[in-house]
């Protein structure tokens, strides 16, 4: 049976082996969301970068430069990091470059992995899926917020595993830890994480509607792959 662990931060990475594993690579609010509803709208690919000045660098090279810190959208960039924006008809069959304060660092930390997938809330079913057919053991990597530990990455981590829960074996304390939060939290998961940090931090930003968005389950049935250096369906 293959086995599966969550890594609650990036910072921590370094406590895992990767190079036999898939990655799902998570951050809800919402890189991972934003990625995930770009593919459902038909962009070509995404090319995560950790530096912005790198990820600014490829506009001259015909991308659509994206993403932000701190929740705002980058001076100069294309698209900032909400998943409405990448619904528009212009991006369909265009190429990205994203680089975001959390998601894409967890990334850049993930690239030793065997294999590297995105999951949200909004494609759960369909990594859940690719996880069944697949012979890797897991590693779930909650994107967090600079570092540290959040509720709506664990959350999701929780959701999958719970979906899985009798075709894989749990490693440690942390997939179990996920798997009882998500289980207090999922009949209602806004009310649950109204006090959450990065929730609050985005109310203060005016930004409600991204944040109920980017907890539905299931809206979609896409799985970025990461295939070289960009992500494709």
């Amino acid at each position: 049976m293959k086995k599966v662990d969550v890594c609650l931060s990036p910072d921590l990475m370094h406590l895992y082996k990767t190079d036999d594993r898939t990655v799902v690579v998570v951050d809800i609010l919402r890189a991972t969301s934003c990625m995930t509803t770009a593919f459902a709208y038909g962009i070509q690919s995404i090319t995560p970068f950790a530096s912005l000045e790198d990820c600014r660098a490829m506009k001259s090279k015909g991308y659509f430069t994206s993403g932000e810190r701190d929740g705002k959208k980058v001076e100069g960039f294309d698209l900032g990091n909400s998943p409405f924006e990448y619904m528009a008809e212009k991006l369909q069959g265009q190429k990205i470059a994203f680089t975001t304060t959390n998601g894409t660092q967890a990334i850049a930390k993930s690239m030793d992995a065997k294999e590297i997938v995105i999951g949200s809330f909004l494609n759960l079913s369909a990594v859940a899926k690719h996880i069944r057919q697949c012979q890797n053991d897991v590693l779930i990597v909650c994107a967090g917020w600079k570092g540290r530990f959040n509720l709506e990455d664990t959350l999701f981590a929780g959701a999958l595993i719970e979906s899985l829960r009798n075709e894989i074996e749990l490693e440690c304390d942390a997939p179990q830890a996920c798997v009882h939060l998500y289980k207090l939290a999922k009949s209602n998961m806004i009310e649950f994480l109204k006090e959450a940090s990065h929730v609050k931090r985005l109310a203060n930003l005016n930004i409600f509607e991204d944040i109920k968005f980017c907890l539905t389950i299931d809206k979609y049935d896409v799985l970025p792959v990461l295939k070289g250096s960009k992500f494709e369906v």
